[in-house]
C-alpha cells in the first residue's frame, strides 16, 4: 500500500466512513479530467494538555468553502459537521498527530460548465514536516506564479498545483530542495506550497496578497509577530532585494516553519539559529502544541 493508507485506513466520503481500499470515484469525473477541485491541508497535534486538537480548523474550513465559491463549485456542506468528521477520522485511525486532507470534487461532466453538485472527502495520515527539518537550499524557479487575471489564485484549487509540481520538480532536478516562484511582474511570490518571509535589519517582510495564496500558517506567523513585538511589513520586493536579507523562511501547514540555508547557492548573512525566523519557528511550534512561549526564553541553538 501507499504510505498514506493501508487496508485498515478509514476515510470520510459524502457523509459515510469507509475503508480507503473500498472507496471509489467515477473515472469520468470533472475533477479528474480538468483539475476542477478544491482541497485543504490541515494538521492535528497532541497538545501539552494531552488533548488532540486540529489547529485552526474553522479557518481552514472557512477557506475551503471560500475556495469552492470562488471557482463556482457548489458548497452545500456544514463546516461544523465536517470538522467533527475530521476528529472522527482521527479517532477511527488512531491518529494523534496527523495531516488532514479535505477534498471537494465534482461528478461526471465533460463540458466546461460549472459543476451542479459536489462530493466531499476527508482523509488523514501520519506525515512529518513536508520539507523536512534541515535548512533549505532554494532555487529561483523559471516558472512564474499564475497571472491573477487568469485564475482565482487565492483559492486552494487542485489545478493550480500543476504549476507547483513543475517548479518543485525543476528545483529538485537541479539539486535543490525547493523552488521559489516570482509573479508575472518579477516580484517574489511564494514557494510551490508555502509562503515566504524574510528578515532584514530586525524587521520581517512578506509579499502582500494579490499574487499569492494567503496561507493559514502565514496568518499565524503575522499574529505571532504582533504578539512578540516583531516589526512586520507586507510589500512587493524583487529577488535581488531578497538576496540581501539577513535570513529567510517558508511557512505552511505541511511545512510548518522552515528556514533557508541559501537562495540560488547564495547564503544569508545571519545564522538561522540567531534569526527572528528561528524565534518564530519556536513560537509557532509552541502555539500549535498549546504551550506557553516567551521570546526572551527562546533557545537559539
Amino acid at each position: 500500500m501507499y504510505s498514506y493508507y493501508n487496508e485498515n485506513t478509514i476515510l470520510y466520503i459524502d457523509g459515510e466512513f469507509k475503508k480507503a481500499t473500498a472507496a471509489t470515484t467515477d473515472l469520468y469525473g470533472q475533477s479528474l479530467h480538468y483539475g476542477y477541485a478544491v482541497f485543504e491541508g490541515i494538521r492535528a497535534y497532541k497538545t501539552a494538555s494531552g488533548e488532540v486538537k486540529i489547529f485552526k480548523a474553522k479557518e481552514h474550513f472557512d477557506r475551503f468553502k471560500r475556495s469552492c465559491e470562488l471557482i463556482h463549485i457548489p458548497y452545500n456542506f456544514d463546516n461544523e459537521a465536517l470538522i467533527a468528521a475530521c476528529y472522527k477520522v482521527l479517532e477511527l485511525n488512531n491518529l494523534e498527530e496527523a495531516y488532514i486532507r479535505p477534498l471537494a470534487f465534482c461528478p461526471p461532466n465533460m463540458t466546461l460548465k460549472a459543476a451542479s453538485q459536489t462530493h466531499v472527502l476527508i482523509c488523514a495520515w501520519d506525515w512529518g514536516a513536508y520539507l523536512g527539518e534541515k535548512l533549505l537550499r532554494v532555487l529561483t524557479s523559471s516558472y512564474q506564479r499564475p497571472n491573477p487575471k487568469a485564475f482565482k489564485i487565492e483559492s486552494k484549487s487542485a489545478g493550480l498545483y500543476v504549476n507547483s509540481i513543475l517548479a518543485s520538480q525543476e528545483a529538485k532536478e537541479k539539486g535543490f530542495d525547493e523552488a521559489l516562484l516570482l509573479d508575472m511582474n518579477g516580484f517574489v511570490a511564494e514557494g510551490p506550497g508555502a509562503n515566504l518571509f524574510f528578515e532584514k535589519d530586525g524587521k520581517i517582510f512578506t509579499p502582500p496578497p494579490g499574487n499569492i495564496l494567503p496561507g493559514i500558517t502565514r496568518a499565524t506567523v503575522i499574529e505571532l509577530c504582533k504578539e512578540l513585538d516583531i516589526p512586520l511589513e507586507e510589500k512587493l520586493f524583487t529577488i535581488e532585494e531578497l538576496k540581501t536579507a539577513d535570513a529567510a523562511f517558508f511557512c505552511g501547514t505541511a511545512a510548518e516553519v522552515i528556514g533557508f540555508e541559501s537562495l540560488d547557492n547564495q547564503k544569508f548573512g545571519k545564522p538561522w539559529a540567531e534569526s527572528l525566523g528561528k524565534v518564530l519557528q519556536q513560537a509557532y511550534k509552541a502555539k500549535v502544541l498549546g504551550k506557553e512561549f516567551k521570546r526572551e526564553a527562546a533557545k537559539v541553538a
